[in-house]
């Protein structure tokens, strides 16, 4: 027998409107004001935030590593030492291998300085319509005949050097001294960085804190796979560039192939500066103009290879930004933070991109782009 539901209904409990931004702003003035101040301490702080930002970028890119030895049943002090280990190993043993390869590049860019200048004066220069004074040739004995015709004028150059040198002493221990703090922050960082991620969250306001968490998850997700995936690019192709140069006989292949592999975290940059170098490179090393064809053929292989296979599998559309406009952020975080900032353009950029993306969400449900009046 069915129990007739009850006439009587549950007082609804009246709802507030919410509160404007005017009158947000207007009852937090004095947090609105912290937060101003932080963000230009922040801003005269960059001199010396390097090893801090370079410290916490190797701390996240490290914590899903050490939290699966924490499963292991690792201690987390343990776990971060596991994986020192493990970096430092992998540095010694890049060194090893790379050091010998790159110092035959250099020995063999030595021995055939003489060549490439004989072939600069004579084919190259009298080509541009560039004649050399009476007398003076690009060889080494030349050279130095002309460094000791001018020595006082030399002399006078390398004191000034020297002297700029001793003046910027300080400038150059600082950057030391930070290189020195980069392991050491990102040891602490790392060790107590689960610490810290629960005590910034329980800053956040009760009410916002599921759309924080929600916002946090997307943006690690974009972070994860862009910062792995854009080194993984990297890898690849100053291995594709450095290998494939070599293979066409570029005797300098190594030194050319890797700059310009990693320098590709700039879009376009390690292309074209890698293909212009490479090809005077050949062209000097080889004198014949049908040889950047090889040149032509292997950076060709590397930009179809990171735009349709590199990119689209190891990094996909994480950022979500045009081209241009990484280009643009790096340039401007490069202006207004300097090396820091060419640093932390792209994760930042991928940061603003999530932020956007759930902006551009909330605008469209507002009433003013719906040309509704709020209810």
């Amino acid at each position: 027998m069915n129990t007739p539901p009850s006439s009587t209904q549950p007082e609804s409990t009246p709802q507030l409107p919410a509160p404007s931004a005017k009158a947000l702003l207007r009852d937090n003035w004095g947090w609105a004001a912290v937060g101003v101040g932080f963000l230009v301490l922040l801003y005269y702080l960059v001199p010396i935030l390097m090893p801090f930002v370079v410290g916490a970028a190797l701390a996240y890119l490290g914590d899903p590593l050490v939290d699966r030895l924490e499963r292991l049943h690792l201690t987390r002090t343990g776990g971060v030492c596991v994986v020192f280990v493990l970096v430092a190993g992998i540095i010694a043993l890049a060194i090893f291998l790379l050091v010998p390869l790159l110092q035959l590049q250099i020995n063999q860019l030595l021995e055939n300085l003489p060549q490439w200048l004989h072939w600069l004066q004579e084919k190259s220069l009298p080509t541009l319509g560039i004649h050399l004074p009476a007398g003076l040739e690009l060889d080494g004995n030349s050279l130095r005949q002309l460094l000791e015709r001018n020595w006082n004028d030399a002399r006078s150059v390398l004191s000034s050097v020297l002297g700029t040198l001793g003046k910027s002493t300080p400038a150059l221990l600082a950057t030391v001294v930070n290189l020195l703090l980069i392991p050491i922050v990102a040891f602490y960082l790392l060790r107590d960085w689960d610490v810290m991620a629960a005590r910034i969250h329980d800053l956040i306001p009760l009410k916002y804190q599921s759309r924080a968490d929600r916002l946090r998850q997307e943006t690690h997700d974009v972070l994860n796979g862009l910062i792995r995936g854009q080194l993984l690019v990297m890898i690849s192709l100053a291995l594709i560039y450095g290998i494939g140069l070599w293979i066409v006989g570029l005797k300098v292949a190594l030194l050319i192939g890797f700059g310009a592999g990693l320098l590709s975290f700039i879009p376009y940059l390690g292309f074209i500066s890698g293909l212009v170098i490479a090809s005077i490179a050949m062209l000097i090393q080889t004198q014949q103009p049908f040889a950047l064809v090889w040149v032509l053929l292997v950076f060709g292989i590397g930009e179809i290879m990171e735009s349709a296979v590199l990119t689209p599998l190891l990094i996909g559309d994480r950022i979500g930004l045009h081209p241009v406009m990484v280009i643009f952020a790096i340039l401007a975080g490069g202006q207004l933070f300097g090396f820091v900032g060419v640093l932390l353009a792209l994760p930042v950029s991928a940061v603003l991109a999530v932020l956007l993306r759930h902006a551009q969400r909330h605008w469209r449900n507002s009433a003013l782009y719906r040309g509704s009046s709020p209810s």
